[in-house]
């Protein structure tokens, strides 16, 4: 069983920023990929970003980029998205992803086996 804990959300002004960790607990596990998505009341889940395990390679929504960076921690396991220059429309659950095989998919809610329980990210005007 191979759990992600999230942690880091919480309550924002315009402009301020967050750090959401993600941790991935299984020693067996191997992550290849680690995604961040988030849903907002009402709306679709959609993908903020994503990291290539070994290669440290990123990718970041159009909407987040330059605002939003994801980085990991290899020897912890432990992916980061670190949030500056947040803004209302950021208000969501942010659900942190994982998969142990590659895809090029990495925008794809279906291509990750395993999720985080989320954690809330509001941000007020």
């Amino acid at each position: 069983q191979v759990e992600l804990v999230e942690s880091g959300g919480g309550l924002a002004q315009t402009g301020g920023s967050l750090r959401l960790s993600c941790s991935a607990s299984a020693r067996t596990f191997s992550v290849v990929t680690m995604g961040w998505f988030r849903q907002a009341p009402g709306k679709e889940r959609e993908f903020v970003a994503a990291i290539r395990w070994r290669s440290g390679d990123t990718y970041h929504a159009d909407s987040v980029k330059g605002r939003f960076t994801m980085s990991r921690d290899y020897a912890k396991n432990t992916g980061y998205l670190q949030m500056t220059s947040l803004r209302p429309e950021d208000t969501a659950d942010y659900y942190c992803s994982a998969t142990s095989k590659y895809t090029s998919r990495w925008w794809a809610s279906t291509s990750y086996e395993f999720w985080g329980q989320g954690t809330q990210v509001t941000v007020s005007s």
